[in-house]
């Protein structure tokens, strides 16, 4: 039987039964893996199904291309990045701005340790180019409503300002927790929590 090749629609079965759930995410999990080691452009099917133990047509009948498959993925990590976000904000009214320069610096750090290949598709794959900055888009106005509810004398303006200037401060985090072999990496996070906590003084400060 021939498969589908990549060039096949991006319409992907759903699971009808708990079998079917497990085996999406053992392929799900085996395909996070691959696009971490290889990336998205060096990861292929017959790779992910080997990885997952699992015959190349049941990949293709869940994910008919490579594309459907990190969109998949994307999805399942986005919501996730989303329900922490929200936690977050349900914690935070009562935070000091030291806390809240601590806890948003920790907050990529830990979903990429949840989720290796969270970033690397969001930043690098080529086609889903839109889902990953549909997520970036939404995780700033997550920040913008939490930052606004910290300082609602600020305006929409001051506040989507600031979500932009927190949220790459918080990827900056990120990256310096995630570069190999950095000398000084706990002191640069140091300065960039620093860093984090003088700006949200200047946003809060009435």
């Amino acid at each position: 039987m021939r498969m589908p090749s990549q060039k096949s629609t991006d319409v992907r079965r759903k699971p009808q039964r708990q079998r079917g759930h497990e085996r999406v995410a053992a392929l799900l999990d085996a395909a996070g893996a691959c696009f971490v080691e290889k990336g998205y452009e060096g990861t292929t099917m017959t790779e992910v199904a080997a990885r997952a133990g699992a015959a190349i047509g049941s990949l293709y009948q869940f994910f008919p291309t490579k594309e459907a498959l990190a969109r998949a993925l994307l999805e399942e990590y986005a919501q996730a990045a989303y329900e922490a976000l929200g936690k977050f904000a349900d914690k935070a009214a009562d935070w000091s701005t030291e806390e809240w320069a601590e806890q948003l610096c920790a907050f990529l750090i830990t979903i990429r340790k949840r989720y290796p290949a969270f970033v690397p598709l969001v930043e690098s794959v080529p086609k889903p180019a839109a889902d990953g900055l549909n997520i970036r888009r939404r995780l700033r106005a997550q920040l913008q409503s939490v930052l606004a509810r910290r300082a609602p004398h600020r305006s929409d303006e001051e506040t989507y300002a600031a979500a932009v200037v927190v949220q790459q401060m918080m990827k900056g985090a990120a990256a310096i927790q995630a570069e190999p072999g950095m000398p000084g990496r706990q002191a640069a996070l140091a300065q960039m929590q620093h860093a984090m906590q003088r700006y949200l003084h200047g946003v809060f400060a009435a």
